[in-house]
């Protein structure tokens, strides 16, 4: 449970008017960042100003990031410990912003993940970004994966056939090599059921 004088701080959190208070306010969610779903694609707005180069301007967008942000902060959801082994499930979505994803084990949040795309990432094709969010997910929760069985869903259907197609990219054959490491079973879930992760 998140400590009262936190949550006061941050529905008090003043409108940032330097990169330097955006800094100090994306350094207190960030803290927080596993508890809020599609972290990353909510800070973009404010991250974006942090970038060398970039003249501090706030705007619409921006300030609607930030409210957001402690909005989401103080009504976090509960997550729960993972319990025994086995039952787990990943939901991953990809979008031009972000990789985003959900641990779940028995119907219930282990944990959020979420991250922005890097530059090289931008051109990715739609399927190469849905695969690196089911490579992300298994990387950053590979201390409760590995050598577990857990299934993977995502929308993007031609992953359900990852382990059979023929014609594969170089990093495609990289990250085909990681997933063989792990017992998982990738399903297809249509988009709209798939909002859990949507990033």
């Amino acid at each position: 449970m998140m400590d009262p004088a936190k949550i006061e701080a941050i529905t008090k959190w003043p409108r940032p008017t330097s990169a330097t208070e955006v800094r100090s306010f994306l350094g207190l969610a960030g803290y927080y960042r596993r508890f809020v779903e599609g972290f990353s694609v909510i800070a973009l707005p404010l991250t974006q100003l942090l970038r060398k180069g970039v003249k501090y301007s706030w705007n619409e967008e921006r300030e609607k990031s930030f409210e957001e942000l402690k909005k989401r902060l103080v009504s976090a959801p509960i997550l729960t410990l993972p319990c025994g082994s086995g039952g787990y499930q990943i939901y991953s979505d990809a979008s031009k912003k972000g990789l985003g994803c959900v641990l779940m084990q028995h119907g219930k949040v282990i944990a959020y993940a979420s991250r922005q795309l890097k530059p090289y990432e931008v051109n990715y094709p739609t399927h190469d970004l849905e695969l690196a969010a089911v490579v992300f997910a298994l990387k950053i929760w590979r201390h409760y994966l590995y050598r577990e069985t857990c299934d993977i869903f995502t929308d993007h259907k031609s992953l359900k056939y990852i382990f059979t197609q023929k014609e594969l990219n170089m990093r495609q054959r990289r990250w085909l090599e990681l997933l063989k490491d792990y017992d998982a079973n990738i399903q297809y879930h249509p988009g709209k059921a798939n909002v859990v992760a949507d990033a």
